[in-house]
């Protein structure tokens, strides 16, 4: 053994015997953000985790633009590309349809795909309501296919850190959960009416955008959601048109949101998200307080966790202590660098690529780690329920069907 294994660094290139690795086809609608982030995911786990469950295989990508398209599929290797998504989904050689596209297109596309017997990761919100999240979920499971929706903010070590500090039961009772998801991007008055501010291609503003994924993260740690009572905000609510700046259109979709909540399990909760906070780049904050310590975590110090344990019968510790969560006995950490060696944004996205790819291979339940189509509609619930008692100025009190 290796002195660099003897003090837990991690050995990258160590010779290991596998047996024959089974390839699984990726076929993607979308080229811009998401796509190059999920295509990038699927190169780096085909080696950074070793033996990958699976090889993925760029194999099509679609979108509108032929000459967009057309230049994506060169630059991340894709062997064909389409310009239109009925296409890709009926193509018999794709496994895996990845759907990075519009929210408008996450329902229509997906369940083609479903029908068509491809496994479905598709990035959130779901679906524009929560109707449509209920129908794929059913569909999916109806279909026998796997079905996982890109909250991958689950697969940040620090955050499954933090879930195994909850799930053990060292903070206790869990008394809290308080999050914030704060952008600026939009708040340039100037800044056009793109998809993300049209209700009809978007579906819900910082709400959806921001608000969903720390719903899914309260979803995740703390349990299902009871109740809601929420505010809503559009602060401008006009701008220019994308391909022709002298004339404006209607913002029609929230700009911010604040909301009070209660879990199923007791716990009460505060969540607010907006894209209009100077300074904040994509700040997501969240704490959880409970009966024997407190968990804090910022996305833009990913690599930190900050725990407060108060035992019983011994001095409480004076402050926090941030953990630097780089060790290789950390989560997903053994398939990186040396302890202190940090990460970034992207790599939580290629563990959950992986863990899409495993269950595939390996026929794994997505679930509890991964989300799945059931957690995506059950988001959408939640998030149906705060723009309700937005609208109405009464609390809501949520039901899931599935």
């Amino acid at each position: 053994m290796s002195e660099e294994k003897k003090v837990g660094f991690v050995t990258m290139g160590e010779a290991t015997e596998v047996e024959e690795i089974p390839t699984l086809k990726i076929g993607i609608l979308g080229y811009a953000f998401m796509g190059k982030s999920h295509s990038n995911a699927y190169l780096k786990q085909n080696y950074i985790i070793w033996p990958p469950a699976a090889k993925a295989e760029l194999y099509a990508i679609c979108g509108r633009n032929e000459e967009a398209v057309k230049v994506a599929a060169k630059r991340y290797g894709y062997k064909k590309y389409y310009t239109n998504w009925k296409d890709l989904v009926s193509d018999p050689e794709v496994d895996i349809f990845d759907n990075s596209g519009p929210n408008n297109l996450h329902y229509e596309a997906s369940i083609e795909a479903i029908k068509n017997g491809k496994h479905v990761f598709c990035e959130k919100p779901l679906a524009l309501n929560a109707q449509q999240g209920k129908e794929l979920f059913l569909a999916a499971e109806e279909k026998g296919v796997k079905h996982m929706v890109d909250f991958n903010y689950r697969f940040v070590p620090a955050v499954r850190l933090a879930k195994e500090i909850v799930e053990s039961g060292e903070i206790g009772e869990i008394y809290h959960f308080r999050a914030q998801y704060l952008q600026e991007w939009i708040i340039d008055p100037n800044f056009p009416l793109v998809w993300r501010l049209r209700k009809d291609v978007a579906g819900s503003g910082a709400l959806g955008d921001l608000g969903a994924h720390i719903i899914d993260m309260a979803r995740f740690l703390v349990g299902e959601f009871a109740s809601v009572m929420a505010q809503m905000k559009t602060f401008i609510k006009e701008r220019p048109l994308p391909d022709n700046p002298d004339k404006k259109g209607t913002v029609d979709v929230d700009d911010a949101f604040a909301a009070v909540v209660e879990f199923e399990n007791g716990a009460l909760g505060t969540l607010e998200a907006s894209r209009f906070c100077h300074g904040r780049k994509n700040y997501q904050y969240w704490e959880i307080n409970g009966s024997k310590g407190s968990i804090r975590f910022n996305l833009e110090r990913l690599n930190e966790l900050e725990v407060y344990l108060a035992k019983e019968g011994e001095p409480k510790l004076i402050g926090a202590r941030d953990i630097m969560v780089t060790e290789s006995f950390h989560p997903f950490m053994e398939h990186w660098w040396p302890h202190g060696h940090i990460i970034g944004w992207e790599h939580a996205q290629v563990h959950a690529v992986y863990h899409f790819l495993d269950c595939v291979v390996n026929n794994k339940s997505v679930e509890p780690y991964g989300a799945s189509f059931r957690d995506g509609y059950r988001s959408l619930v939640v998030e149906e329920g705060i723009a309700e008692s937005a609208q109405t100025g009464q609390r809501v009190f949520l039901k899931y069907e599935v």
